[in-house]
């Protein structure tokens, strides 16, 4: 699939701030930037490209900040999580998977080992897990937006039974590391998102292979294109200043183009 995404971002600093954005395409293996503009005014903001593939843009700025971006991506045919895919036990882990099975700031996985066990260990373990854990918090998590802030991690979103598509991705992700999944937030952009937004979706390890699953099902995981990933939001946010900043403007499209 190609898609064409754009994104306008407009900002206020009242003072100059350090700022970290990521909002371009990552580089990776299942998806290929076929053109791309990147416009920033003013030109405060350098690229830098971590070991994964995550291009970050860093600098200082004050004022106004006016920042676009388009790109036209292809993934191909993505592939979507197999059947056969198996859970690899801890000690066969590749050692730079190993941080995704820890608890984290927005997915406390430690307080749901009993419930996780409970709930979902007697599906066997691989992609039944995983599905099983899906097809819980469709059951139970209501999408519904104004009910969780920035500082709502997954505990909160257990007991609300609510969220946004973060929400549902850090309690995916707890009660996957929980059972002994490594699993990892994804920021993307999503085709046929309504409405258009970054989109957050969980990605999990199995049979040495990491893998898109979107809990909320809003996106087709086909139609996914991927800026970065980290352990939780906290990691992936597309902006991080270490000041105030008032947003004026935002626009995010993602669309399904032939060929």
């Amino acid at each position: 699939m190609r898609i064409d995404v754009t994104t306008r971002l407009v900002y206020d600093l009242p003072a100059e701030t350090h700022m970290l954005a990521l909002v371009q395409a990552a580089r990776s293996a299942d998806q290929r930037i076929l053109s791309e503009r990147l416009v920033v005014a003013p030109e405060s903001l350098a690229e830098e490209v971590d070991g994964e593939g995550l291009r970050w843009l860093r600098g200082r700025i004050g004022g106004r900040l006016e920042l676009t971006y388009t790109a036209t991506i292809d993934n191909g045919a993505r592939r979507l999580l197999p059947p056969s895919a198996v859970q690899v036990s801890r000690s066969d882990l590749p050692l730079a998977v190993l941080p995704y099975l820890l608890p984290s700031r927005f997915c406390p996985s430690d307080l749901f080992l009993r419930f996780a066990a409970r709930e979902f260990g007697p599906h066997g373990d691989g992609v039944a897990r995983v599905m099983a854990v899906a097809d819980w918090i469709a059951a139970h998590v209501d999408y519904v937006a104004g009910v969780s802030t920035a500082e709502s991690d997954a505990a909160h979103t257990f007991t609300l039974r609510a969220g946004v598509c973060r929400d549902f991705a850090h309690l995916g992700i707890t009660l996957c590391r929980a059972l002994g999944i490594p699993a990892r937030a994804v920021s993307c952009y999503a085709v046929d998102l309504d409405p258009p937004d970054f989109h957050a979706v969980m990605e999990v390890f199995l049979g040495q292979d990491w893998w898109l699953v979107d809990l909320t099902r809003l996106a087709p995981i086909e139609g996914l294109v991927r800026i970065g990933h980290g352990r939780d939001a906290a990691d992936i946010a597309f902006l991080t200043t270490d000041g105030p900043c008032e947003l004026v403007e935002q626009q995010i499209a993602a669309t399904a183009t032939p060929g």
